[in-house]
């Protein structure tokens, strides 16, 4: 499943396969034995929310609007609409197949339904009359849609990436199974969000990694590549948090997740946000760096190990140019209701920047992108010793020699020769197709996975 080509590349030599197999397994095994010792266990302390109020689904069969009445204001203003009752049909339920009568939604947020419409309603019960209760509607249905547009995304990635594409998806559906089974319930049951969030970074990235790009050297040098700007996204992720004293209350859902859950450690929560969130962009540039390197000595095998690391590395100069205004433009469009509440501040630009909520996202930023820098020379330079190694250790007796410099005359001449199929007849000899045994070029199909 790592290559999807017809011809496997090279295979490592096998002094390179045992010091990646001595310095990966380790690394593995250690990372699953910190996520045993982290598992939340069943008698860990849960949420203290509150009550788990009934839903039911519905289709709307009739709204009737009317104005709204005055306000008890001493304009006697009318209260801000919409005002009228809504006729629900309930699909499910203790009362499935009856029709229930509520008020229209209204206030921000509220929905907008429309006879038709699949919503979703609670029952309220009546503090005084424990009898009596009231409907209202909560949010329109959603699942039918998302189910769609999951089928087509997924569609899509198998149809362009074939067996990688679905190898990809598989690696997705790894990744959230860890975050919703590991992750999240250790860091509510009061294990340190940093471990946890280090942890669990760790084991998606072996299962994802391996899972979509194969068990190759080259996938092995991303792996490392990834686990040590990890641990150095951490280091900086803490020292940034402490230098500039955040606490993790710079949002309503932490104040909010506080007040559920008193032993999170907000914190801790805030480094381990950094570390999942950097996580996506490191892999995505660390496997592109191993990439450029194989490509690159599978393109010329003369190059050598500094000569691939220079190369590849400015490839990874131009990634990380456009990678780093991803990173600020991700994160300011999860933020433009923040951002915009920024915009109608009073205080002083100073005061807002290094306020508690903005000043978090800057060092977010920051962090993740120092991060990621440091993954790009890390990688590229594992990724050149390692294809260096395989490609002087085992030549290859079927591989043609590099191709050799042309002269610049003979290169004058020949831009300057008439092209074939001219009127002094066929020549064998400029016309024959050019030898593969002069050309270095590796062949078309040839994967740039390198095999174990």
């Amino acid at each position: 499943m790592g290559s999807d080509h017809s011809h496997s590349a090279r295979p490592a030599p096998p002094r390179v396969r045992r010091i990646l197999v001595a310095t990966v397994v380790p690394l593995f095994v250690a990372t699953v034995v910190a996520a045993v010792v982290l598992w939340p266990r069943d008698g860990a302390p849960q949420s203290g929310g509150g009550a788990d109020v009934p839903r039911y689904h519905g289709t709307v069969t009739r709204v009737v609007t009317e104005p709204c009445p005055p306000s008890a204001s001493p304009e006697g203003s009318p209260t801000s609409g919409p005002c009228g009752t809504v006729d629900v049909l309930l699909d499910d339920g203790p009362r499935a197949d009856q029709r229930v009568s509520t008020p229209v939604p209204a206030g921000p947020g509220a929905p907008r339904v429309e006879v038709g419409d699949d919503v979703v309603l609670v029952e309220l019960a009546d503090p005084t009359d424990p009898a009596t209760s009231t409907w209202n509607i909560a949010e329109h249905q959603r699942g039918t849609p998302l189910v769609w547009l999951v089928v087509v995304f997924a569609a899509a990635i198998i149809a362009f990436g074939r067996w990688r594409g679905l190898a990809a998806l598989a690696g997705l559906a790894a990744s959230f199974a860890i975050l919703l089974t590991f992750v999240l319930p250790a860091i509510g049951a009061g294990r340190s969000p940093l471990l946890v969030a280090v942890v669990g970074a760790a084991l998606i990235m072996f299962v994802v990694l391996y899972l979509t790009h194969g068990v190759t050297a080259q996938t092995s040098v991303a792996v490392l590549g990834t686990l040590g700007s990890l641990v150095l996204t951490g280091v900086l992720a803490t020292i940034a948090t402490a230098t500039t004293q955040l606490t993790g209350f710079g949002s309503e859902d932490a104040t909010t997740l506080s007040m559920f859950q008193t032993n999170v450690d907000l914190r801790g929560l805030l480094l381990a946000g950094i570390i999942i969130g950097s996580l996506g962009v490191l892999d995505d540039v660390t496997v592109t760096q191993a990439a450029t390197v194989t490509e690159l000595a599978n393109a010329n095998p003369g190059l050598s190990r500094r000569q691939l690391y220079r190369a590849a590395t400015r490839v990874g100069r131009a990634h990380i140019a456009s990678t780093v205004n991803t990173i600020v433009l991700a994160y300011a469009g999860a933020s433009l209701p923040l951002l915009l509440l920024l915009t109608a501040d009073s205080r002083p630009i100073g005061q807002i920047l290094t306020s508690e909520f903005l000043a978090q996202e800057i060092v977010r930023s920051a962090v993740a992108t120092l991060g990621l820098i440091a993954a790009v020379p890390l990688t590229t330079g594992l990724a050149a010793v390692v294809t260096a190694a395989g490609s002087t250790a085992m030549p290859d007796a079927d591989a043609s020699p590099p191709r050799p410099r042309a002269d610049r005359t003979e290169a004058l001449a020949a831009l300057s020769s008439p092209p074939t199929g001219r009127a002094d007849g066929p020549d064998p000899q400029r016309d024959a197709p050019p030898s593969t045994a002069t050309t270095g070029w590796p062949e078309p199909n040839r994967s740039t996975d390198t095999a174990w």
